[in-house]
C-alpha cells in the first residue's frame, strides 16, 4: 500500500510498504538541542511512537492489549547507530519491520530516514510480559497470527 491521501484520520498511524510500516514526523523546536539539531535521546521517543502506530495499524492497540489481554509490549534492548543529523522542520519517516517473531519477543529494525539518506538505525527488541506481574509472557495465539505476515524470519 502506498502512502495515504493527506487529511485522512489514518494518516496519523503512517502506512505500511510490504511488510515495512512507514511512520511520517515533522520535527519540531522541542525536538531540537540549541543549534536546531534533533537531540540523540528524541530519536527513541520517534521509534517508540512508530513502533506503537506500526501496532495500531494491525488493530494492537497498546491500551486494549493491555484491558482485554493483560498484555504489555517493554523494550528490552536498543543498539542505535547515528549516521547523521534531523534538523528543525524536517519531515523523517521511520521505517520498522520485524527481523524476528519469537513466542515471547519481537526484534525490529528501525530507521529514521530523511529522503533516501538514513539518520538513524535502531534494533530494537521488544518482550511480552504480563501486565500485572511483569513476568515474560508468550503472546497469545490470535495476536501471534496477526503479527507473523510481517516478520522477516
Amino acid at each position: 500500500m502506498s502512502a495515504p491521501e493527506g487529511g485522512q484520520e489514518h494518516d496519523l498511524s503512517g502506512w505500511f510498504d510490504g511488510k515495512r510500516h512507514v511512520l511520517p514526523i515533522r520535527v519540531y523546536y522541542e525536538d531540537t538541542d540549541a543549534g536546531g539539531i534533533v537531540y540523540y535521546a528524541n530519536y527513541l521517543r520517534f521509534a517508540e511512537r512508530a513502533r506503537t502506530e506500526f501496532l495500531r495499524s494491525l488493530s494492537l492497540d497498546q491500551k486494549r492489549l493491555r484491558e482485554d489481554y493483560g498484555l504489555l509490549f517493554v523494550v528490552r534492548r536498543v543498539e542505535v547507530d547515528y549516521e547523521g543529523p534531523a534538523r528543525l522542520d524536517d519531515l523523517v519517516q521511520i521505517h520498522s519491520s520485524m527481523a524476528r517473531l519469537g513466542g515471547a519477543r519481537l526484534d525490529l529494525e528501525q530507521d529514521v530516514m530523511l529522503g533516501i539518506s538514513r539518520l538513524v538505525s535502531l534494533k530494537v527488541q521488544v518482550v511480552t510480559v504480563d501486565a500485572e506481574t511483569t513476568r515474560a509472557r508468550r503472546l497469545p495465539a490470535h495476536i501471534r497470527d496477526i503479527l507473523m505476515p510481517y516478520s522477516q524470519s
